[in-house]
C-alpha cells in the first residue's frame, strides 16, 4: 500500500451537503416515518436501517425500506403519505451544531499560503420546492444565506443529469463549474484538488471522492455506528453500497485525501491552509 499523500495544494473552496450536515432533516424525515409506521401498526425505524438509508437515492432506499417494514400499503402510496408528512414538517428544521459558525468563519477565511478568499457553495441532493420549505424559517434561511444563489446546486439542478445523482460525482462537479464561472480573467480556475467537500452520507462522501476532491466525513451518531468496522473503506468511497463502476475514481485505503469528524465544530482549519480572520 502506498503512503497516504500529504503534498496537498491550499484548499480554495468548501462545498458543502445540507440535509443531515447543516440541518436537522435527517432526525425530520424519521419522526415523520415513524409517524407512519405507528399508523399502520409497524415497528418504528431502527437506527441500523436509518443509516442505511441516509443520503442514499430513492430509487434504492424505497426498496429497502419497503422490504423491510412489511407495509399493508403499497410501496407509492407509502411514499405519497410520506412525502406530505415531510413537507408538513421541513419549516420546523434548524442548523445543526456548529454549522452556523463554521459558515460564518470560513465566509471570512483566507488561504494562508496566498491571501486569496476560501469560495463556498452548496451541492444538495434535496429538490427546489423542499429546499424552499427546509429553509423557511429564519435561522436555517440566514444559514444557507452564506452561499450564493448562483452556488447553491439541488437535486433538480437541468446540469446534474438524471440518474447521476450522489454517490455519483457530478453534483460536486457542477458545484465546481458554478465557482469557476466567476473567476476573473486571467486567474488560474480551481481545481478539484483544491476543494473540501463536507459530507454526513455514505454516499455523499463516495460522490465527493470521485470528483477527485478531499473529504470531511461528520456523520450522524447512527451511520457512524452502523460503519464503524467500515470506515476505511467509507473514506475510500469503497463501500460498494451502489454499483456505478467506474472504478478508478474512487480513492484507495488510508490514502490521506478524507477524514472523520465528530461534530461541525471539530474542524480543524489550520489542518486545511485556512485562515479564519478575528
Amino acid at each position: 500500500m502506498a503512503p497516504p499523500e500529504t503534498d496537498f495544494p491550499a484548499i480554495r473552496a468548501c462545498i458543502f451537503d445540507m440535509d443531515g450536515l447543516l440541518i436537522n432533516t435527517e432526525d425530520i424525515i424519521t419522526l415523520c416515518i415513524n409517524q407512519l409506521l405507528e399508523k399502520y401498526g409497524r415497528p418504528s425505524f431502527t437506527s441500523s436501517i436509518r443509516a442505511q438509508l441516509m443520503g442514499v437515492p430513492d430509487s434504492t432506499n424505497g426498496d429497502v425500506f419497503h422490504n423491510w417494514a412489511k407495509l399493508p400499503i403499497s410501496r407509492e402510496q407509502f411514499a405519497r403519505e410520506a412525502s406530505k408528512q415531510m413537507q408538513l414538517h421541513f419549516p420546523d428544521c434548524t442548523p445543526l451544531p456548529g454549522a452556523e459558525k463554521l459558515l460564518s468563519n470560513l465566509s471570512r477565511a483566507h488561504i494562508a499560503s496566498s491571501g486569496d478568499r476560501v469560495e463556498l457553495a452548496l451541492a444538495s441532493s434535496t429538490k427546489s420546492h423542499s429546499y424552499e420549505l427546509k429553509v423557511s424559517s429564519p435561522e436555517t434561511k440566514q444559514l444557507l444565506n452564506f452561499f450564493q444563489s448562483d452556488r447553491r446546486v439541488l437535486g433538480d439542478d437541468p446540469r446534474v443529469r438524471q440518474g447521476r445523482g450522489k454517490p455519483a460525482p457530478d453534483i460536486y462537479l457542477v458545484a465546481l463549474q458554478s465557482l469557476n464561472s466567476a473567476v476573473k480573467s486571467g486567474e488560474r480556475p480551481i481545481m478539484p484538488n483544491e476543494c473540501l467537500v463536507f459530507e454526513d452520507s455514505v454516499a455523499g462522501v463516495e460522490a465527493g471522492r470521485r470528483a477527485g476532491m478531499r473529504v470531511v466525513w461528520v456523520p450522524h451518531p447512527d451511520v457512524a455506528i452502523e460503519y464503524q468496522e467500515r470506515q476505511k473503506d467509507v473514506l475510500a468511497g469503497r463501500t460498494g453500497t451502489i454499483e456505478l463502476g467506474d472504478e478508478w475514481q474512487l480513492g484507495d485505503i488510508d490514502d490521506g485525501w478524507a477524514e472523520s469528524i465528530p461534530s461541525l465544530d471539530d474542524f480543524d482549519y489550520q489542518k486545511y491552509g485556512i485562515d479564519v480572520l478575528s
